[in-house]
């Protein structure tokens, strides 16, 4: 298999671009729909547009790549093997409903489950974060790199609540254990945009539990400008390690120990 990664990258950076512009002219030109997943989540007309422009674009260019999507009813293929496209149509779909400017259309490309290239687009931030697998992470062309810290006192720790309330104490347990030991947290509700952040400097790490579309992309991304990647439980053998998003944890190297160790302490 011969591939460009560079190439893939400026793919998804142009696909999610696209995608970003069409959801953000739905929100103005029309009436955008809205009905309920499982478990109450909240899925628009708007999300269901973007995975259409992003899965043809996907089967226009690369016909014989897989695709995972989270609103494509019928995925194909196996994230383990070959080429995958990992699509986040719309991250924030609340944020977006309610006119708030979190939200972002998310596109990750991995081979046999590492991901190689990605990209994350935030319309209404004016942000777009692109990362290449041993070449960096960069927003709107400026390379990123995490923020220095070095103790959990001094972190800000960007965290998220599952859409299942049946899930919450988890969550609340993993919420009271950072506002007593870091310096604050942050729910911006749209974990591809909160790890992008921990990238950017602008978090100091991010926590909660996620799919395989959000961490794909933001993921690579993250780790590109120098966070770390771990999990508060153990990984499945069965599922790669940078798809899996259960209890995940992106952290700037100077506290990713102390914060693993923090919540892995209420286990």
């Amino acid at each position: 298999m011969n591939l460009d990664f560079h190439e893939l990258a400026r793919f998804a950076e142009k696909v999610t671009r696209t995608a970003g512009k069409k959801i953000v002219e739905l929100r103005h030109t029309s009436t955008v729909t809205k009905s309920f997943k499982h478990a109450g989540e909240l899925v628009t007309s708007a999300d269901l547009e973007s995975d259409r422009i992003i899965r043809e674009a996907i089967t226009s260019c690369y016909p014989d790549h897989f695709i995972l999507s989270e609103e494509s009813e019928v995925q194909s293929g196996d994230v383990r093997f070959g080429p995958v496209w990992v699509v986040d149509p719309l991250d924030g779909t609340v944020n977006y409903a309610h006119q708030l400017p979190h939200f972002a259309v998310s596109l990750a490309f991995a081979v046999d489950g590492v991901v190689w290239a990605g990209a994350v687009h935030a319309p209404d931030l004016n942000c777009t974060y692109v990362g290449i697998r041993q070449e960096g992470a960069f927003c709107n062309g400026e390379r990123l790199q995490v923020r220095a810290a070095t103790s959990l006192s001094d972190a800000v720790v960007g965290t998220g609540f599952p859409h299942d309330k049946s899930l919450l104490l988890p969550a609340q347990t993993t919420v009271n254990l950072l506002t007593r030991h870091c310096r604050d947290i942050r729910r911006f509700a749209a974990p591809t945009v909160d790890i992008c952040y921990v990238a950017a400097g602008k978090l100091d790490a991010h926590t909660e539990t996620l799919r395989p579309w959000d961490v794909a992309a933001a993921g690579l991304i993250a780790r590109e400008a120098g966070a770390l990647m771990g999990h508060v439980g153990a990984v499945p053998a069965e599922v790669p390690v940078e798809l899996f998003g259960d209890r995940v944890v992106y952290a700037t190297p100077g506290i990713f120990q102390a914060l693993l160790d923090l919540l892995r302490s209420s286990e």
